[in-house]
């Protein structure tokens, strides 16, 4: 008996991943030039200006942190400049996950050591 190996349809896959690009761009810079057009091209936390020359530093962050909910008047946007937009998203995170502390745990210490009697087996042989 032999096995077929199904080989997948090479291009449909790559129109696939250039569509949901393609998509994602146009959705980007659709609520991109919105924001830009709404609000002042200055970072919403650190107050860093921004002009033509470096206006690709500055980014639309959700407030949400929904990227699909881009309602026409601005209200889930803010714009921040790149440094601020990732501290901002390692921020949800740690609150979203929360940060594991191995001082800060609540779960019983173990008590049993499987290497306690380790020494005196290696001595016996």
């Amino acid at each position: 008996m032999t096995i077929k190996k199904i080989q997948p349809d090479k291009a449909k896959l790559n129109q696939i991943v250039a569509d949901a690009r393609r998509n994602q761009e146009l959705r980007e810079q659709s609520y991109r030039g919105q924001a830009l057009k709404l609000y002042p091209w200055v970072c919403g936390r650190c107050t860093r200006e921004f002009d033509h020359k470096n206006l690709a530093e500055l980014t639309v962050h959700h407030k949400n942190h929904n990227h699909d909910d881009n309602p026409s008047d601005g209200s889930n946007w803010e714009l921040l400049c790149l440094y601020c937009h990732d501290n901002e998203h390692a921020r949800y995170e740690e609150t979203r996950f929360g940060s594991q502390s191995v001082s800060k745990s609540s779960s019983p210490e173990s008590t049993h050591n499987p290497f306690a009697a380790l020494k005196t087996l290696m001595e016996k042989k």
